[in-house]
């Protein structure tokens, strides 16, 4: 791929996330508060809570006083298309740290439990829960091991790289108030 195929890529993705971009940067609150949401509704988002993880992320947002719409976007990352390939990365991420079942076997259990969480409607937050219990404690060890790795790093690099954008946006957009008031 040619440089300038990757530059028009790249202007592209981020052409579809303008509106997104918009909406964040419109939202009234501390930059630290948008922020300190993004990092804890992505951290939230690759738990295996699926079922609960809004109301994590509006009751975590709330608890720490973060911003409660920011915490909840990054939420679904994980849905019944995502949910096997990030649960079975996170699985085999937490099984270098405690021994499980073999991988093949789980990713099978997660492509299930993708099409389970795909039929239920968005109010069956039992039995999406009880999808994920079912898999036994020798699998859900090593997910949930993983799935806090892989949410805590998630966590920390979006609140810091969402941070510094917010802070360049900001301060841009102040500067040009002030200009433009002179």
């Amino acid at each position: 791929m040619s440089a300038k195929s990757r530059k028009k890529n790249k202007y592209n993705f981020l052409m579809r996330m303008r509106p997104v971009l918009r909406w964040v940067l419109r939202l009234r609150s501390t930059p630290k508060a948008i922020a300190g949401g993004l990092g804890l509704g992505t951290f939230i988002a690759f738990t295996p809570t699926m079922g609960i993880q809004l109301i994590l992320a509006v009751l975590g947002a709330t608890f720490f006083n973060l911003n409660r719409p920011a915490a909840v976007i990054p939420v679904w990352i994980t849905n019944p298309i995502t949910v096997a390939p990030i649960y079975t990365f996170n699985y085999w991420l937490g099984r270098h740290i405690w021994e499980g079942p073999p991988l093949t076997e789980v990713s099978r259990q997660f492509l299930e439990i993708g099409r389970t969480m795909a039929r239920l409607s968005f109010w069956d937050i039992k039995d999406q829960i009880i999808a994920v219990l079912s898999m036994g404690r020798d699998v859900l060890i090593p997910l949930v091991i993983g799935s806090l790795a892989i949410g805590l790093i998630t966590g920390i690099l979006v609140y810091l790289f969402s941070y510094r954008l917010l802070c360049i946006f900001l301060f841009r957009r102040g500067k040009k108030r002030l200009l433009n008031n002179n």
